[in-house]
């Protein structure tokens, strides 16, 4: 509410002779004279560091805060570092697109890379002042009176360890963003006797190398008889980057999986002016390389616009018997089976019967070439259980093992670890049974002012600018997003019979964890926000939805400061093309 003073009415009339003869009671606040806002963002991944640029360049007098309960930024690049872990697309393509890193050392670079280039990017953007470290939030509860999330964060340790509840303290913000990805929570393989074996026995994700990388514990895993459970995109490159250092290697497979051979391989060369590349030496940057991509600016630009372009156009192959899912089948069917010449028995085993792209596709260099080596065993015979010394297979085989590598994956239910409750004391895991149900990915009915890591800055500006309490996905609106979901899929590879994370770890049944279309879809149908999906409630009390406009001027104006011509500043300017002479 506003005093006497702050109102804008002519001299001789009060407020009470303003709204009895019914004009509106102006705002005493210039058009752009943005209230303060907070924001809460869970998660400081690739999603978090983008909120953490993005937000305070986009909305004025925003108090931002990012709670991350590692000890680091950079999410999955943090937090993995399994033997192996690498990039499997052109890193070139992997990075925000106002970022021009040149020097990458391969096309498909480790995770470490990646991870130290996430770090470069916080360090660059200063945003350390609003991400806090080693801090999990553990309950988060919307206010429909207030319009404000109240968030309970608890410290943890530097292995990401709980604190304890003593230490828990609560945050208050306008505006919750969930920025923790899909697959950051791993678990242990349900199989019997794993708490008997007297190995060493890890995780994929739990794993922390004694030093810095995975390449610090050679020595000790030289001789050792290593285990690696899985056939994912984790197992396979795990086992391509074990198999030259290890004794002995049994890789446990369940499922099938196909192999891509990296189709862009041969596009890197031709860009890079080689004669020829495979897939072995044809990944890594030569120095020449680096200092060319670095120097010459339009090298770069093609480089990586091609790349790009080339990953948009791949989109086709997953529809389900199309020419182009079939012919791309077909090859791959032939590239694996080429490279498993030598033991075609795994290749009977591995190859799927399921269409490409039903589980996640992985370029996997060196996977199929590693199989083949003495020294390695494809098992596909189902776990029976742990020992104390091995492994057993249903089949009755026992292989000793010292050291066993768990590629098994992450809890992709979507139900969350905590707690969030949305409006009249509904929770959001409730809601989400049996699937999860949104808008665009990006909201959902019944959690005002909470948005999903993809697209919530424009959403964020608009409840500051129109000074809006809150805004809210329409049921509706979330119910034809779920339609159009169920239309899309069957029409995909993705709904065929296979085991995936796309489909909450089950064979048959409901999508969850793609677009329901292309990357470049997607960015398409986020660009432009549609307001009219969403209902509003005005943080104001005056029963008027204009009330933001204010005072009839602008901060500049009232302030007699600032730029008040900044159309004109070449950056605003949208200079239409002038056509040719023909």
């Amino acid at each position: 509410m506003f005093d006497d003073e702050s109102l804008h009415v002519p001299a001789q009339q009060g407020p009470e002779a303003a709204q009895q003869d019914g004009r509106f009671v102006l705002g005493s606040f210039s058009i752009d004279e943005y209230r303060p806002i907070k924001v809460i963002v869970i998660g400081a991944g690739f999603s978090g560091i983008l909120a953490g640029i993005r937000f305070p360049q986009k909305i004025p007098n925003v108090d931002l805060v990012i709670y991350e309960k590692s000890a680091g930024v950079g999410g999955t690049w943090y937090n993995n570092r399994y033997p192996g872990v690498a990039c499997d697309i052109p890193a070139h393509c992997y990075q925000f697109s106002f970022e021009d890193k040149r020097d990458w050392s391969a096309f498909y670079p480790p995770g470490s890379e990646i991870q130290e280039h996430l770090q470069d990017v916080v360090d660059r953007y200063k945003l350390m002042r609003y991400i806090k470290l080693k801090h999990e939030v553990v309950h988060a509860q919307y206010d429909a009176p207030t319009g404000k999330w109240h968030l309970r964060i608890r410290p943890t340790g530097a292995g990401g360890e709980s604190g304890g509840a003593l230490n828990e303290f609560e945050d208050v913000a306008d505006v919750l963003v969930t920025a923790f990805g899909a697959i950051t929570r791993w678990k242990m393989p349900d199989i019997p006797g794993i708490d008997i074996f007297k190995g060493e026995l890890h995780h994929t994700a739990g794993y922390k190398p004694s030093g810095k990388t995975w390449e610090d514990d050679l020595d000790r895993w030289g001789n050792m008889r290593v285990g690696v459970i899985g056939s994912g995109s984790t197992a396979i490159q795990m086992v391509s980057a074990l198999a030259p250092h290890v004794k002995e290697l049994s890789n446990y497979v369940r499922g099938q999986t196909w192999l891509s051979p990296r189709s862009v391989v041969g596009q890197i060369a031709q860009l890079l002016g080689r004669e020829q590349a495979v897939e072995e030496d044809g990944l890594m940057l030569s120095a020449e390389e680096i200092s060319r991509l670095q120097s010459d600016d339009e090298f770069f630009r093609t480089v990586r616009h091609t790349l790009e372009d080339t990953m948009n156009s791949m989109h086709a192959y997953t529809q389900l018997g199309s020419k182009m899912s079939n012919d791309f089948q077909a090859l791959i069917r032939k590239n694996m089976q080429e490279k498993l010449a030598t033991k075609p028995e795994i290749a009977e085993k591995l190859i799927p019967g399921f269409p490409v792209s039903c589980r996640r596709l992985t370029p996997g260099p060196g996977y199929l070439e590693a199989l083949c080596a003495d020294h390695v065993d494809f098992i596909s015979s189902p776990i029976k259980r742990f020992t104390a010394t091995g492994i057993e297979t249903e089949d009755g085989k026992h292989k000793d093992l010292d050291l066993i590598f768990c590629a098994t994956g992450y809890d992709t239910s979507w139900q969350l670890p905590f707690k969030i409750i949305g409006r009249n004391g509904v929770h959001l895991n409730e809601k989400w049974k049996p699937y999860p149900k949104t808008y665009l990915s990006v909201a959902a009915d019944g959690f005002p002012n909470m948005f999903m890591s993809l697209g919530p800055n424009s959403a964020t500006a608009k409840i500051q600018r129109e000074r809006l309490k809150s805004m809210e996905a329409k049921p509706k609106a979330v119910k034809d997003f779920d339609r159009y979901i169920e239309s899309y899929f069957p029409q995909t590879v993705f709904s065929a019979n296979c085991r995936s994370w796309y489909k909450l770890g089950k064979a048959e049944g409901r999508v969850v964890g793609l677009w329901p279309g292309s990357n470049v879809h997607a960015m398409r149908a986020l660009q432009h926000p549609r307001w009219e999906d969403y209902e509003y409630e005005y943080a104001d009390s005056e029963d008027n939805s204009l009330y933001w406009l204010g005072d009839g001027q602008t901060s500049a104006e009232k302030n007699q400061q600032g730029d008040r011509a900044w159309y004109l500043r070449e950056e605003f300017i949208d200079r239409p093309p002038v056509p040719q002479d023909v």
